[in-house]
């Protein structure tokens, strides 16, 4: 019988190693943390053949006291947790102390360190898992840990590293995830003896520009929310900014990179409404919560965290993004306020693409550009039954009137003369106009094609997808209604009936009550016959058999209950989809301009309920680039 033997640290050591250092990213990532612990403000790295020949990190830190650096090489030996007590609040990104001694036990590794208050500089040199003497160095004030040929002395998982290349973007992809946590530091990457990024100490919205991109920033919604001892800050891109891959997905749980699936799940909630299914979001994300709600112990890597309030970080993650999101109707700037945060910074400027948010405003007056002549017609006197007749088809075609139209639709207002000027109807309750009256999305010129809305705005030409503009309203109107009570419903004055199966019957027999609140009434009118005789107030335009059909495949796929709760925003999706104005549709000008009115007073009318656009923007200065103009 073989006997239990306790195994040689130098053992235990490249055991720990295959846990720790999987690649030359792991070990960068422990030696770029030890630097932050050691309150570095100027850090640079240097790599060789994608980190496997070459990782040298210097810093300017504390540094380490020349009797303390073979303790710094040794497993499980630490200056940053003392206790349990110490470990239940962990407020270092290294602490368990194995980092460097599993590094040292599978390379060539030199530790060159000079306190900030020590004259002369010591290093230690460990090869093996080795350790030489302390020897006098020359260094400057701060540490330097430079790690040859990583995996050298076992091959077997050298031979599992991949191309230096491969390699090289790993290290990469964790340099810029730390340097995007910490922008008041320094950072310089090379790699082969060519920089590949230098960072000065700037803003967090400048650093995210550099790592990320302009457009990033420029199609980012800022954030910044506070509830308690819960913070998050940073941004979330306009769904519009969406990715095929997870790639663009940074999130940060006090300064530390992790990915949490508590945390992924609520972000991707707070995009659903707003997000094609098969995208996914961008964002740079930094969560801040108190050291001892958070459990960073649960994964070698440090690549996991575990939240003690799971729920209500969910909770408050979900709101915070939700309500950023909500804040983006059409013309509306990006910059949200929660809970009394003070508001963001200023966007970056905009690219060559005008960013989906940018608000309207003014043209410059040096550019010598007249006011946009259409703009002229809300200060025309317009005979009240000219107005009456305007708000009429407004309320024909979109469903409803607000409260102001409704005022003006019941009574005479009290004028001086029957000349007396009127508000023009398409105008009434606009929401952000700039100083000369106009609102964010202009006033409609012309429609094209049928599909299209031409409007001109203070900055140039504005186009619209009527059909994903509507869609997005009503859903918003069906959704703020269900939430209230019910849909309101629209009895047909002629029902229309249709062939059904079975099934679709029974569905309608038993759940023809409950269905009403959804804002559908359903009459069985034989085994194979349905008739309905109301629909949404706002989907009275569109096919009624095609919204019962879909309701009652909704609610016999998954029963009532799960459709009300659950999947609540997806059967409303399909409904509005099914109201919403249709391509080819001519609309008159005042269908149009109570269309972008609606957009404009609409949360997250910036993209349809798939996460498409709704609307953008050429403004005067792309315009006279496409035509030449002053060249």
């Amino acid at each position: 019988m073989t006997r239990i033997q306790r195994l040689p640290d130098h053992l235990v050591n490249q055991i720990a190693a295959g846990e720790v250092v999987e690649r030359p990213a792991s070990a960068l990532k422990e030696m770029l943390e030890n630097s932050l612990d050691a309150g570095s403000t100027r850090i640079s790295v240097d790599l060789a053949q994608g980190g496997i020949k070459l990782i040298r990190v210097t810093d300017n830190g504390a540094g380490i006291a020349a009797d303390d650096l073979p303790l710094a090489l040794d497993r499980h030996a630490t200056s940053k947790i003392a206790s349990l007590d110490d470990l239940e609040s962990v407020s270092t990104l290294g602490f368990r102390g194995e980092g460097l001694a599993s590094v040292a036990s599978v390379s060539r590794l030199t530790l060159t360190s000079r306190p900030q208050d020590a004259d002369h500089a010591h290093q230690i040199i460990a090869i093996d898992g080795t350790l030489h003497p302390v020897e006098p160095a020359a260094h400057p004030h701060g540490t330097s840990v430079e790690v040859v040929d990583l995996y050298f002395n076992t091959p077997a998982r050298r031979k599992f590293l991949k191309s230096e290349n491969t390699e090289y973007a790993h290290c990469a992809a964790t340099f810029e995830r730390i340097a995007l946590a910490h922008p008041d530091v320094e950072f310089l990457l090379r790699h082969n003896g060519k920089v590949a990024w230098r960072l000065p100490s700037q803003s967090a919205e400048d650093r995210v520009a550099a790592l990320l991109g302009k457009d990033f920033v420029a199609a980012a919604i800022p954030l910044d929310s506070q509830a308690g001892p819960l913070a998050l800050t940073g941004f979330v891109a306009s769904p519009t900014y969406s990715k095929a891959s997870r790639d663009a997905q940074y999130f940060y749980v006090n300064g530390r990179f992790v990915r949490d699936k508590t945390a992924q799940h609520a972000l991707r909630q707070a995009y659903r409404d707003v997000l094609h299914h098969d995208r996914h979001p961008a964002y740079a994300l930094f969560f801040q919560l108190e050291p001892s709600g958070v459990d960073v112990n649960v994964h070698p890597t440090k690549i996991e965290v575990r939240f003690r309030e799971s729920q209500a970080v969910h909770q408050f993650l979900f709101h915070s993004v939700h309500k950023a999101l909500a804040g983006t109707s059409a013309g509306a700037a990006p910059t949200v306020q929660v809970e009394g945060a003070e508001p963001a910074a200023p966007q970056l400027p905009r690219g060559e693409s005008a960013p989906l948010f940018a608000s309207a405003s003014p043209r410059p007056a040096s550019s010598g550009m007249p006011a946009p002549q259409p703009f002229q017609y809300q200060q025309q006197s317009i005979p009240l039954n000219v107005a009456r007749e305007a708000v009429g088809v407004y309320d024909k075609m979109f469903g409803g009137l607000r409260e102001e139209e409704r005022a003006l639709s019941r009574s005479e207002p009290a004028m001086p003369s029957p000349a007396a000027p009127l508000p023009h109807p398409a105008v009434l309750a606009m929401p952000a106009h700039d100083e000369n009256g106009i609102p964010p999305l202009g006033f409609a010129l012309a429609q094209l094609h049928g599909v299209y809305i031409l409007s001109q705005c203070a900055e140039g030409l504005i186009l619209v997808d009527m059909h994903a503009a509507h869609e997005r309203i009503v859903y918003e109107r069906l959704k703020t209604a269900l939430e209230s009570d019910a849909i309101p419903l629209q009895p047909l004055l002629l029902p229309v009936s249709f062939a059904a199966d079975r099934m679709e019957v029974a569905t309608a027999h038993e759940h023809g009550e409950e269905m009403k609140r959804l804002g559908v009434e359903l009459a069985p009118l034989s085994p194979t016959q349905i008739a309905v005789r109301g629909v949404p107030v706002w989907l009275k335009d569109g096919d009624p058999v095609d919204l019962a059909r879909a309701v009652l495949k909704d609610v016999r796929e998954f029963g009532l209950t799960q459709v009300l709760t659950e999947r609540r925003n997806e059967l409303l999706a399909t409904m509005a989809c099914h109201g919403a104005v249709r391509a080819n549709r001519q609309l008159t000008l005042p269908e149009m301009n109570a269309l972008l009115r609606d957009m404009e007073a609409t949360e997250r009318s910036g993209q349809c309920n798939h996460g498409r656009p709704t609307w953008s923007r050429l403004t005067m200065r792309d315009l006279d680039k496409l035509f030449m103009r002053g060249q």
